[in-house]
Formats: structure tokens, sequence, C-alpha cells
């Protein structure tokens, strides 16, 4: 009996141990996640103020229509998302990519430059922001100084929305592309070198083995930095709400102003709650599409 009893026992561990120890995880994450985001579906379809929630009353999916089809607010906070992706997502990953392999090399103090490039992800957002809202300062930031030195006048950053979109573009990528940069390293070590070798005995250069070995053995890496640069982005609040003095509007005309920057402003300004939640469910939406399509493209590549 004791030896069938201990079997048995050792069956169940075997089976049902993996699922006990990642039931903790699955547990907060239904209460602090999944319950939060199902609670904002539940409002996105309501018309309800931030402040009197028990006057709310249902509309449906009213929310979502006048959204899509009534808002230009909306439509140019999604395209200026957009448009910061495009300039933050691509230097992030180029630059991650040039940094990872200077650090692959034989260098004096690896270790320090390994653990300096992963500094500015760790500092304070609301510091970045404002030390380089400095910089890029209309009357005396340091970089209308360094280009008044070769007398291309001086721009006012906040203005515009290229320039703007630069100046938040910049912020970003100097505190993500050191940690793009370790996930790139760490796969750069598991290449064998034998390949490497192979292509030096062929009269491969170093920038060809970089281009032609490097690279497309790091396409999954590569997409899974793009699935997490989006995922940020679609996030992006902080940068532009500190940089310029239009606060929760994004400038004096909206320039800069991102979907999280105008969630935001409906959700803490506005108080228009349920309209909030829409905007937020779209941005879950438009996520979940782009992680999608980038593990398709992952899995299309790893078959390949």
């Amino acid at each position: 009996m004791k030896t069938d009893w201990r079997e048995r026992r050792h069956r169940w561990d075997i089976r049902y141990a993996p699922y006990a120890y990642i039931a903790p995880y699955f547990l907060l994450f239904a209460v602090f996640g999944l319950f939060p985001l199902l609670y904002t579906a539940w409002v996105s379809m309501q018309d309800r103020n931030l402040l009197d929630g028990d006057a709310a009353t249902f509309i449906g999916l009213d929310n979502y229509v006048e959204l899509l089809t009534a808002d230009p607010h909306f439509w140019n906070a999604m395209g200026n998302t957009l448009s910061l992706w495009l300039f933050t997502t691509v230097p992030q990953i180029l630059f991650a990519l040039g940094v990872a392999q200077l650090l692959n090399r034989r260098l004096r103090g690896r270790t320090f430059f390994r653990m300096g490039v992963l500094l500015p992800n760790i500092t304070s957002v609301a510091a970045v922001t404002i030390i380089f809202a400095q910089l890029f300062g209309r009357d005396f930031g340091m970089i209308n100084w360094v280009l008044g030195l070769f007398d291309l006048g001086k721009i006012d950053w906040q203005a515009g929305t290229g320039s703007s979109h630069t100046a938040i573009a910049a912020m970003v990528v100097w505190r993500w592309t050191g940690y793009h940069a370790l996930i790139f390293l760490a796969s750069m070590q598991a290449i064998p070198t034998s390949v490497y070798e192979a292509a030096r005995l062929d009269g491969a250069s170093g920038w060809q083995q970089f281009w032609r070995i490097t690279v497309p053995m790091l396409r999954p890496q590569i997409i899974f930095s793009t699935v997490i640069a989006t995922a940020g982005n679609m996030r992006l609040l902080a940068e532009p709400l500190l940089f310029g003095a239009g606060g929760e509007t994004g400038g004096s005309d909206r320039q800069f102003q991102t979907a999280a920057l105008y969630l935001y402003e409906q959700g803490f300004k506005q108080f228009d709650f349920g309209y909030a939640s829409a905007v937020a469910w779209l941005l879950v939406i438009a996520t979940v599409v782009i992680t999608g399509l980038s593990y398709l493209a992952a899995r299309r590549i790893r078959t390949d």
C-alpha cells in the first residue's frame, strides 16, 4: 500500500507540480492584470465621468464609433505615435546592433562597458526628459549652440512636428539602446565561431561578416526588440508630457501628443473615463495586432 501511495504521489508531483509553481503568477495577473483589463472594456462602453461613477450609463460602442469616425484629435495622436515609432524604433535597433558588435570584441574593461550601456535605462524618465528639454531649448539649449557654431540658426524644437519628434525620439533612443544592445550581445555570443572562421577563409571582410552572418542570425532577436519597442512606444507618455509647455495636449497645436497622452488628457483632465477607456482598448488591439504580425514573421524566419 505504501509503495502504491508513493508511486501515485510521484505521478501527481510530475503532472501537477509545474502548474503549482506557475500558479502564483497567474493568480496575481488575474487580480492585477486581467480583471482591470476586462473592467476597462466594460467602462469603455459607458458614458462615465471619473468623478461620478454612479451616474454612468451604458452606451454600447458609441465611444469607439466617435473615436474612429469623428475625433480628429485621436487620429492626430495615432499619427504622432506612428511617427515617433519610426523615429525611435529604427535608430534603436541600428544603434543597438552597432553597440553590441563593439562590445562583442575583445576590449579592456568589457564588463564595465557592458554595465555602462544599461545605465540610461535605469535612469529616471522624468530626469532624462527634463535634461533633454534643456538641451533642446530654443534660446539657451546646447543643441542650438552647436548649430550656431556652424551658422545653421536656432531651431524651436517644441514648435514643429518634425523637430519635436526628433527631440523626443532622442530621449527614447538614448534610454533604450543599451537594453537592446545587451539582448543582441547575448545572442551574438551564441553564434558558433566556426561560422566566422569559415567566412574569413572565404575572404569575407568584417563588414561582410556582420551583415551576412551576424544580422541574419539575429533576426528573431531583432523582431523581439521591435515588438518591445513597439509596445513601449504605444505607452509613450512621460517624455511628451514633460517635454513641452503644452502638457497633456502635446504642444500648442498637439504636434507631439501621443495616443497615451491623449488617453491621459481624456481620462484625467476631461474626466471622461469611458472615452479614455475606449482609447486604451484601441491601443491594446493595435499592440496585439503588431505583436501577432511580428510573431508570424519570426516563425517564418525560423522555418526558413
